[in-house]
């Protein structure tokens, strides 16, 4: 008879005495927990939070102007998530990846920081099937409304009107009667009188001009000089070229980039105008950059031209094209308005006759275009029509004296009453009506080949 040694007996199977083996079950286990795991390991890494970003050098925070998207809703990539307001423009944040919405960390008039969380999304989120095909649902919509219904006519039964009692229409004839007696109190129109009130929270961007404008005011010993140019002849010149420039360039001919050229002339001859007060020190700018104020539904912008010593009338035009479309639009950024030299200000675009413009810090002058306006003027001892346009520059006389303010709008004055002043120097020799019979349109317009 043979007895076996139970505690000397075979380890188990699939068991290594040295436990590098696990149990034999062990590979269902993780089979089975694969698909656990793997969700888990979706849901840590698949969510990303996503920051405000940085929107201008200048800019450290805003707020949170509109909400587009809400939690739970599934977005695109690029696709605008919220449109954040700051002291200059408005800033859309986009989502970086498609996927779905998780959290908004602010809401609708937040102020939000640049570089703080905005708002998380998960990565894996499928696309909701009643997003699928949005513009298929708009134009089935459409169709079932564009289909005539039939509509059954019904007729309905006329009501008598219940006449009063005796009892009931006694009070009410007493009523008229005392109502009729009484004094009227009201003057005015026979319409009814409208004493409401609208009250509504200004916007960064509004705040930031209300403050820059009445910082200008405090700080700035403001002086405003006029004078009064007469503009014939650069009528002429642009109705004479206006055709064929739009045809070579693309863009139109305005008054404007003959003021900015004038201004730039003007600048390097007065170079005071295009300095600035920094502490205890004046710097003197060897370059123009202009700054073009642009009306837009939100407010007033003051875009730049960098440069303008350099640019050509056709260069002027598209630039100023670009910048009054993206103000328009709202897509003009912020170091698109930062840093001009010197601004120019066309009030007459709205009939504006005469104004002093407010300086646009920290620069120290500001010239004001107004309307063009027909009026007598004694040319040659001569009393004849002419259109006249005022100019008001407004300066900082800490910085600029009487002088060289008034020089200067006097030689933008000769520059847009003589046009020729605007051409290269090798042909300042020639007449307006030589330059018009030789059809010298690139040089008296753009001032240089493309």
């Amino acid at each position: 008879m043979c007895i076996r040694d139970r505690s000397k007996a075979a380890p188990k199977r699939g068991i290594f005495v040295m436990n590098k083996w696990a149990p034999a079950n062990l590979a269902r286990q993780q089979q089975s927990a694969s698909p656990l795991l793997a969700y888990a390991h979706r849901c840590s890494f698949s969510k990303k939070t996503v920051p405000v970003p940085s929107m201008g050098d200048s800019i450290s925070d805003g707020v949170v102007f509109e909400l587009l998207k809400k939690a739970g809703d599934y977005v695109k990539q690029d696709e605008i998530v919220a449109i954040i307001e700051t002291d200059k423009v408005k800033v859309d944040i986009k989502s970086p990846e498609s996927g779905v919405l998780v959290k908004l960390f602010a809401q609708q008039g937040d102020t939000v920081e640049v570089g703080k969380d905005f708002f998380e999304i998960d990565l894996a989120g499928a696309q909701p099937a009643g997003q699928a095909a949005p513009q298929q649902q708009k134009k089935q919509e459409t169709a079932q409304e564009s289909k005539p219904q039939k509509q059954q006519p019904t007729q309905e039964k006329p009501q008598q009107a219940a006449k009063p009692s005796p009892q009931q229409a006694a009070p009410q004839q007493a009523a008229a009667q005392q109502k009729a007696q009484q004094p009227q109190t009201h003057i005015g129109g026979t319409g009814g009188v409208n004493r409401n009130e609208r009250r509504e929270k200004m916007s960064r961007m509004r705040l930031k001009i209300a403050q820059r404008l009445k910082d200008a005011q405090n700080t700035c010993a403001m002086l405003t000089t006029f004078q009064e140019v007469d503009m014939s002849q650069a009528i002429q010149c642009r109705n004479d070229f206006k055709d064929e420039f739009l045809k070579k360039h693309g863009a139109k001919l305005g008054f404007m980039s003959f003021f900015i050229k004038a201004a730039v002339a003007a600048l390097k001859d007065q170079p005071a105008v295009n300095a600035v007060i920094v502490g205890n020190e004046i710097i003197y700018r060897e370059y123009v950059d202009l700054s073009v104020a642009v009306a837009t539904p939100t407010g007033l912008i003051v875009p730049v031209l960098r440069n303008c010593e350099n640019m050509s009338f056709a260069d002027v035009e598209k630039g100023l094209e670009l910048l009054a479309k993206k103000g328009k639009d709202g897509t003009i950024t912020a170091e698109e308005m930062a840093g001009g030299t010197f601004t120019i200000s066309n009030g007459g675009i709205f009939g504006s006759l005469m104004g002093t413009p407010i300086i646009n810090p920290p620069q120290s002058a500001i010239l004001g275009m107004h309307a063009i306006v027909n009026r007598p003027v004694v040319v040659n001892d001569t009393i004849v029509a002419r259109p006249m346009m005022y100019l008001a520059l407004t300066y900082d006389h800490r910085l600029i004296d009487g002088r060289e303010a008034v020089t200067f709008l006097k030689r933008i004055k000769s520059e847009i009453e003589d046009p020729r002043r605007l051409l290269p120097v090798s042909y300042t020799h020639l007449t307006l009506p030589t330059i018009y019979s030789v059809q010298i349109s690139v040089v008296a317009v753009s001032l240089k080949k493309k």
